[in-house]
């Protein structure tokens, strides 16, 4: 009986189809894992929503000054600026002290020119309080419709000096005083001397824009109100790039005090002359940044601060139409003077130098005021024509 004749599979050739198999297999558990991590993670509220900013060139600015100007985008927040971190760290902070309970009825209180009283009005909706909001009676009316949009309590002022007991900041630290004395759970957010305002820009701001940049920033260029955004990026940077520190540049408004405090350390501006000043403390088109006083959040920073630029009205006017028309960057008035500083502070440094500047908010909340001037400028105009004194 013949047996049938089975030819003998060599040993090299399963060894081989082995390894192309497991080669599959490992490429397709990588492929799988990859695809995993790269889907967008579920978010647990809209306050999980706030940070890790874009950072974006401005290609317009960046061709004709010969460095690279980045925005960072603030404005890409959930309530639309970089208020957003202030807000939440302030109300979480607040929650830690036991004035805030989370799921109890509360109230938080704050003298905002507006975008903070968003931020807030917003996160408390978000997290179950209430938001009451004293501001200048002059905010431009976006500002003052999304705040009613969003349900909180608007309490207008008049424009004051911080000394008169009704000016907008005192107006909301009284009506929370009253509530508190009440028995009603309250906090007033307090954002110029709270320090839950800069060190959350230490925190998260500061280390994004570095990791973002890969640790390459030679100038870093914000506004001031409040102090908390420049005190903690610049402190952030400047601690941790300890051999080759950015240059921290304050872009300042007509008619604040910051410019002379930095470059000649006094606190006053010429519009302060008695009888000079129209408007009130800070005599400018320009809302959010800008002051006359020191606020702790500032002092915290001062140090970290080489420079002040100061921008005219007329400049930043004109900077907003230019970067809508040759970027489809819709920008807010802070926004326009930082980028105004950067193309003056571009002037000065050497080819390829990386400058970073506070993107704060968008054009939308400024529709009445400043893009009523801003939208009449001439589609053409140059970037020379733009930093023009």
């Amino acid at each position: 009986m013949t047996g049938l004749n089975y030819e003998r599979v060599p040993w090299k050739d399963v060894v081989a189809v082995a390894s192309v198999l497991m080669a599959c297999y490992t490429s397709f558990k990588y492929l799988k894992n990859r695809n995993e991590l790269n889907k967008p993670p579920v978010k647990g509220g809209v306050e999980e929503l706030i940070g890790n900013t874009p950072l974006v060139l401005i290609k317009s600015l960046s061709k004709l000054t010969g460095t690279e100007i980045f925005a960072k985008m603030e404005l890409s927040n959930p309530a639309g600026s970089a208020k957003d971190r202030v807000a939440y760290n302030i109300i979480k902070t607040a929650e830690q002290e036991g004035k805030l309970v989370r799921g109890e009825p509360g109230w938080v209180f704050e003298g905002t020119s507006g975008s903070t009283g968003i931020s807030i009005a917003m996160l408390c909706n978000a997290l179950g309080y209430r938001a009451h909001i004293s501001l200048p009676n002059d905010t431009s009316t976006e500002k003052l419709a999304l705040l009613d949009s969003l349900g909180a309590t608007v309490n207008m002022v008049n424009p004051a000096s911080i000394v008169d007991p009704s000016q907008y900041v005192n107006a909301a630290k009284k009506s929370c005083a009253e509530l508190v004395s009440k028995g009603v759970r309250g906090v007033f957010a307090d954002q110029f001397e709270n320090e839950a305002n800069w060190k959350i820009h230490f925190e998260t701001t500061g280390p994004e824009i570095y990791k973002q940049t890969g640790g390459h920033v030679d100038c870093f260029i914000a506004g001031c109100g409040t102090g908390g955004t420049i005190t903690g990026v610049s402190r952030y940077l400047k601690r941790k790039m300890k051999r080759n520190p950015p240059y921290t540049i304050l872009a300042d408004p007509q008619g604040s005090g910051f410019f002379n405090r930095i470059n000649y350390g006094v606190m006053y501006d010429n519009t302060e002359k008695e009888g000079t000043r129209r408007r009130h403390q800070v005599d400018t088109i320009v809302e959010g940044i800008g002051l006359n006083r020191i606020t702790k959040n500032f002092e915290l920073g001062e140090s970290s601060i080489d420079e002040s630029i100061r921008v005219t009205d007329n400049q930043a006017i004109k900077m907003a139409k230019f970067l809508s028309v040759n970027d489809g960057l819709f920008a807010g008035s802070s926004t326009a003077i930082n980028a105004v500083a950067a193309v003056k502070a571009a002037k000065r440094m050497r080819r390829n130098s990386r400058i970073v500047i506070i993107a704060c908010d968008a054009g939308t909340r400024h529709l009445s005021k400043f893009w009523k001037e801003a939208k009449t400028v001439d589609s053409n105009i140059t970037l020379e024509e733009v930093i023009a004194d």
